[in-house]
Formats: C-alpha cells, sequence, structure tokens
C-alpha cells in the first residue's frame, strides 16, 4: 500500500495499480541502463527502484517480459535447422550438449547438431551466462558425487522435449531483446 501511494503521488496518476508496479519493476530491472547504473548495489543490497520519466513505458515492457517468461513453454520454437549423422545409430537422447566454437550450433548429441543460433539469443542474460548456455549447462546427465544419484533430464514418454525446450528459449531470448531495447532512457546521461 504504501508502494501503490508512492507512485500514485510521484506521477500524478491514480489509475496505477500494485500489479503496474510489479511490471514497472519487472521492466527496469531488464534495462541495460539500470542494471550498468546500479550494479555496484545489485551485488550488495536489495535493488534501488528509481522514478523512471516514463512509469508506463517500463510497465508495460514489463508486463510483456512477465508473459513472456512465465509462459515460455507456450512459445513458439525458434526453427533450428537438424543435422543427422548418417554414420550415427538414430537418438534423441541428450548426455551433455556443447556450443560449437562460433556459437551458432549445438553438438546435441553424437547423431543430432541444431544449426542456424542467431547471435541476438546471446544478449538476454541470466547473471553472467545466457539462458541457452543456462538450459545446454543444466539439462545433461549428472551423477551427484555423494549420493550416487543420476539426474536424467531425458523424458522417454516424449523424447523431443528438450530440443524443443531449447527452440523456445531461443524465441523467448530474441523475443525479451526486442523488447529491452524498447525500453526508454532511465535517466538522461
Amino acid at each position: 500500500d504504501w508502494a501503490l501511494d508512492t507512485f500514485r503521488q510521484h506521477y500524478q496518476d491514480a489509475g496505477i495499480s500494485k500489479w503496474d508496479i510489479f511490471h514497472y519493476v519487472y521492466g527496469l530491472l531488464h534495462s541495460e541502463q539500470y542494471r550498468k547504473t546500479y550494479a555496484a548495489n545489485l551485488k550488495r543490497q536489495l535493488p534501488h527502484i528509481p522514478n523512471a520519466p516514463d512509469f508506463w513505458a517500463f510497465s508495460r515492457a514489463g508486463k510483456q517480459l512477465a508473459e513472456l517468461h512465465t509462459d515460455y513453454e507456450q512459445q513458439p520454437e525458434f526453427p533450428l535447422t537438424r543435422i543427422y549423422a548418417p554414420d550415427q545409430p538414430h537418438d534423441w537422447k541428450v548426455k551433455k550438449m556443447r556450443l560449437n566454437k562460433d556459437k551458432t550450433a549445438i553438438l546435441y548429441n553424437n547423431w543430432l547438431t541444431l544449426s542456424g543460433i542467431p547471435p541476438d539469443v546471446f544478449a538476454y542474460r541470466l547473471g553472467n551466462r545466457s539462458a541457452l548456455e543456462w538450459i545446454i549447462e543444466q539439462y545433461q546427465v549428472k551423477t551427484d558425487a555423494r549420493s550416487g544419484i543420476i539426474n536424467d533430464p531425458n523424458d522417454d514418454e516424449n523424447p523431443q522435449a528438450i530440443i524443443k525446450l531449447i527452440g523456445q528459449v531461443i524465441q523467448v531470448s530474441r523475443e525479451t531483446v526486442k523488447i529491452i531495447q524498447t525500453l526508454p532512457v532511465l535517466v538522461p546521461e
């Protein structure tokens, strides 16, 4: 309630709702200018939330980003080119994926390479790596050293699930970058 009153008073707009503020903050946290300006603060304390000159631009962008990120499984797949190795057995299972040197393809397994990754995908970052790099790192067969439990991301009922997820993450990353690029200047430099 305090934040609602504060935002309404600052922007002289009684139509601002709590959801509008949530989306404003979500949009603001994706701003490159915000991340650079408050980089030190973000490492050591709670985020500082400034009053941007255009509340509604950040709120609208934040709403688009929130919907895109929460509904990522409903997004269309980015059309990657599938290159099959003719001398390898047909296999959808992943053990450990890796990017090729120029980051235009994923070596999914010995049988399949997913090619045609656009470079802008790597601009959307989750901490110190892109969303796609996070998927590549997390979706691999691993054995916990202490317990011996095997973590296997493969789904026998839906063997192409990881490939679909990769295409969706690429699409979401590209759309995220486009939305972020529309954000207005936070504070004139």
